[in-house]
């Protein structure tokens, strides 16, 4: 087999596993989406629908596991090819756990159904959920346009994310100090909140892997964390 049939199958298996990689993004995009829209709406259809698809999220990983396994098992990937490979398995394993994270709010809403709704923190959650939404959307598209500086874009706006989950923080306390009926239902819209600033890490990361990817280095400073909770608790 000449070099050049070798390099053009690697191409082939690499361009399949990415197309999984954005498969998958799709629906962890739709998860968060849906999660969010149910938590608002109180639709507990919909908090099933996305409690299922998550399923979906985890055959994608395993699928994109084996696939990024069979590449380096067949072609010996070196070098850049290498880290390639490893980094769908990086990009595979973050999706995996904002999956997780958008199933465990859709759990939650099922018992905010029968809690008073507490508006203003339902639309700080709706804001957050759409801000993460939307840096996935871009550290996804800086991942297969290879663009560093969206990434670093991306790594920056956590921050943004990071202050909403603050100020929601303190929004609940006050809720739960004024009226300790709605204590029940502020730490379930609390851990939603920690969820969904969790899952900005987890684009954050991927967004990371992008620089890595595209410069052969890791970003050299410590990511900023505007997360000031432990600091109010």
């Amino acid at each position: 087999m000449s070099e050049q049939h070798i390099a053009s199958a690697f191409d082939r298996d690499l361009e399949a596993v990415q197309a999984n990689i954005m498969k998958m993004g799709g629906l962890v995009e739709a998860a968060i989406n849906g999660a969010a829209r149910s938590l608002a709406t109180r639709d507990e259809e919909l908090a099933l629908q996305v409690r299922q698809g998550d399923k979906a999220i985890d055959a994608l990983e395993d699928l994109i596991n084996e696939e990024a396994a069979r590449v380096i098992a067949l072609r010996a990937p070196t070098a850049g090819d290498l880290r390639l490979v490893l980094s769908v398995l990086k990009v595979s394993a973050n999706l995996e756990r904002i999956g997780d994270y958008s199933k465990n709010i859709a759990k939650r809403t099922t018992v905010l159904v029968e809690a008073n709704q507490i508006d203003s923190s339902t639309s700080a959650l709706r804001r957050m959920a759409r801000e993460v939404e939307v840096m996935l959307r871009d550290a996804l598209d800086a991942y297969i346009q290879r663009d560093a500086e969206l990434a670093a874009d991306v790594i920056e706006r956590d921050q943004d994310v990071d202050q909403m989950y603050n100020g929601l923080f303190r929004e609940l306390l006050t809720f739960m100090a004024e009226d300790p009926r709605s204590i029940s239902a502020c730490m379930h819209l609390h851990f939603i909140g920690k969820n969904i600033e969790r899952m900005g890490d987890h684009v954050t990361a991927i967004a990371e892997q992008v620089i890595y990817l595209v410069t052969g280095e890791r970003p050299n400073e410590t990511r900023p964390k505007a997360d000031r909770t432990s600091q109010l608790s």
